[in-house]
């Protein structure tokens, strides 16, 4: 992902501060990881039909695009992760 172009992106069309939603696709083996590290977002999860993976959307007050990408950045180092 480019982040900077992302970062422009997101003050273009978005107002600081607001709450900003989040959407990542996981293995469910992986899902406690990424539970960390969104643990002071509000979440709705919900597992694959199989059970193999689990989507989580989260949402969260943000104050700058900065504040969004440095949780996709941290999201980012888990293996297989997916960002919707």
């Amino acid at each position: 992902m480019d982040f900077t172009k992302f970062k422009i992106l997101l003050d273009e069309q978005m107002d600081w501060p607001g709450h900003y939603t989040f959407k990542f696709v996981v293995k469910t083996e992986r899902k406690t990881e990424l539970l960390d590290l969104l643990s002071d977002h509000s979440i709705n999860e919900k597992e694959s039909k199989n059970g193999a993976y689990t989507s989580i959307t989260s949402r969260k007050l943000v104050s700058s695009s900065d504040d969004v990408v440095a949780v996709y950045q941290e999201v980012s180092k888990i293996e297989g992760i997916m960002s919707l």
